[in-house]
């Protein structure tokens, strides 16, 4: 089967962004482009946190919705929202309403909050993790990596929740530490030059 699909442009497009209508603008604007934003690292960890066991066509159509409940993922003021703000949250309508992942948001908002004050920004302790050429698989051939497995771990040991391995990695694939458009896709060389234009921090 081929890993890509024909647009409505005529140009080859990775072949799960026919599966709805919506992923053709995320995968040809956001997924896998670099990104060193604190607030929206935290906000696509949190986001595919609660995606687990969902797809993520849910949370996508939910985003704007979960922007507003939680301070448009500014974790200095997530970190600040209590339990009437959990008990609040839980009857939002528009978001997915799961107590566990709900309080894991505010309580990885107070982790990231330690983890900047430790290293100076999200970016520069997750950019870390980022592999090499060499060390990257084949686009789209695994739900998990060495380093999305050490990212993992790290995370967790300063006690982060919901951030296993296949979900870091989704997040990995997301924000570019890895490009993982396939080989005969548009996007790949696009993605691939706004990886070269990265601050030399995060390299």
């Amino acid at each position: 089967m081929s890993t890509t699909i024909l647009a409505a442009d005529g140009q080859a497009r990775c072949r799960w962004c026919a599966v709805a209508p919506e992923f053709l603008h995320y995968h040809d604007t956001e997924w896998g482009f670099p990104v060193v934003d604190d607030h929206r690292l935290f906000e696509k960890l949190c986001l595919e946190g609660f995606q687990s066991g969902l797809s993520w066509r849910t949370i996508l159509a939910k985003r704007e919705n979960f922007r507003a409940a939680f301070c448009n993922f500014d974790f200095n003021r997530v970190a600040e929202l209590g339990k009437r703000d959990v008990e609040r949250l839980m009857k939002d309508e528009g978001i997915v309403r799961h107590r566990g992942k709900i309080e894991a948001t505010i309580n990885n908002a107070q982790r990231a909050r330690e983890l900047v004050a430790e290293q100076g920004s999200l970016a520069a302790f997750i950019w870390g993790y980022a592999p090499g050429p060499a060390q990257s698989p084949e686009p789209q051939t695994v739900s998990s990596s060495a380093e999305s497995v050490l990212l993992s771990k790290a995370l967790k040991k300063r006690g982060w929740k919901f951030v296993g391995p296949t979900t870091v990695y989704a997040f990995m694939q997301a924000m570019g530490l890895v490009n993982d458009h396939v080989a005969g896709c548009v996007i790949r060389a696009q993605v691939e030059q706004a990886r070269k234009n990265l601050p030399a921090l995060l390299r």
